[in-house]
C-alpha cells in the first residue's frame, strides 16, 4: 500500500512507527523528531506549531521513505542524516569517523570549565571528526589548538566540521604510535584524548548499529594492552607538554585503577579519575609536575 503523509505530524508519527520495533518508544520518537527537523529545516517547536497544517507537494515523501529505509536497516540517525550537535556545534559525520557521545562533551565541559581563560596550545589526539577539538577552539578563543589523527578521512571531515564552526585548528595526519609523531608536534600546554579503549572482547556487549556502521579502528583495542594508546601520548608528554602541563582522557569505565597508576609511572601529580552522568569513572586528568 502506498503511503501518503500529509502531515508533519503524519511524517513524524509514520517514522516512529517505522522504528517502533527496533527502538523503544522515546527513542523512536526522538529519532522522528530529528528526521522531520532535517527535513523541514525547522526546529522542534517550530515544526510542533504547524504540525496539522497539510503539506504542498510530495517531494519531502521519498525523503521519508529512504531515511526510514536506511534507519529501519539499523544505521545510526546522525550517519542518515550526515550531522549532529555536539556542544553547540554542528559536526558532520559519515562512516569515517566515530558519532560523538555525550561522554566526549563532558569531557569538552570539563577541559573547558577548568581552563576557561587560557592561551595554551592544546593538543586532541584521535581526533576523529573533530568534535572534541572544534568545541575546545570555538569555547576557548584565546587557545590554539592542534588535532592528530591516523586517518586521512577522518581529517577531511574534521576540516569541513572546523570550516562549518569557523574554528581554527591545526590538523596532523599521523599515528599516535609512531616515533616520528614527536617531530610534528608543537609544544603544549594541555593534552586531550579519546583515543580507542574498547577491548576487543568487550564486542559481544555492543549493540549492532555500533559494530556493523561504525569504525572498528576508532573503537578496539587489544585485550592484552587495552592502555596503549593512553602509554603513547603520556610518552609524548615528556617531550611536548609544558612543566605544569595538564593532560585529559576519557577512558574504558573499568579501566580508572590502572589509567590512575598509569599516570603515577609518568609522575604526574593532581591525578584525578572522573566520574560521568551516570556514575561511571569515565575520564582521568593529572598535570605534569613542575
Amino acid at each position: 500500500m502506498a503511503v501518503k503523509l500529509q502531515t508533519i505530524k503524519e511524517i513524524r508519527n509514520y517514522i516512529s512507527r517505522e522504528l517502533s520495533g527496533l527502538y523503544p518508544g522515546r527513542e523512536a520518537l526522538a529519532i522522528a523528531h530529528l528526521v522531520t527537523e532535517k527535513i523541514f529545516g525547522a526546529g522542534r517547536m517550530a515544526l510542533m506549531l504547524r504540525e496539522n497544517e497539510p503539506l504542498k507537494g510530495n517531494s519531502y515523501q521519498k525523503r521519508v521513505i529512504s531515511y526510514c529505509r536506511r534507519l529501519s536497516a539499523g544505521e545510526p540517525v546522525q550517519y542518515v542524516l550526515g550531522e549532529t550537535e555536539f556542544y553547540n556545534c554542528r559536526i558532520m559525520v559519515n562512516r569515517h569517523v566515530l558519532i560523538p557521545r555525550p561522554e566526549t562533551e563532558e569531557l569538552a565541559d570539563i577541559v573547558i570549565r577548568e581552563n576557561r581563560n587560557t592561551n595554551a596550545r592544546i593538543i586532541d589526539f584521535g581526533t576523529g571528526s573533530g568534535c572534541l577539538a572544534i568545541a575546545l577552539a570555538v569555547n576557548l578563543p584565546s587557545a590554539s589548538l592542534t588535532a592528530v589523527d591516523i586517518s586521512k578521512n577522518a581529517l577531511k571531515t574534521a576540516e569541513r566540521n572546523a570550516s562549518l564552526n569557523n574554528a581554527t585548528v591545526d590538523f596532523i595526519n599521523a599515528d599516535i604510535l609512531s616515533a616520528k609523531l614527536p617531530g610534528l608536534l608543537p609544544m603544549a600546554g594541555i593534552f586531550t584524548g579519546n583515543p580507542p579503549y574498547i577491548r576487543e572482547s568487550e564486542k559481544k556487549f555492543m549493540r549492532n548499529n555500533v559494530l556493523g556502521y561504525e569504525p572498528w579502528k576508532a573503537l578496539f583495542v587489544p585485550d592484552g594492552d587495552p592502555l596503549r594508546f593512553y602509554r603513547a601520548i603520556l610518552d609524548l608528554s615528556r617531550e611536548k607538554l609544558f612543566k605544569s602541563g595538564m593532560v585529559y582522557f576519557e577512558i574504558n569505565e573499568s579501566m580508572g585503577d590502572a589509567m590512575r597508576e598509569l599516570f603515577e609511572k609518568y609522575d604526574f601529580s593532581e591525578i584525578r579519575i572522573i566520574k560521568d552522568i551516570y556514575g561511571k569513572p569515565r575520564f582521568a586528568a593529572g598535570r605534569k609536575k613542575a
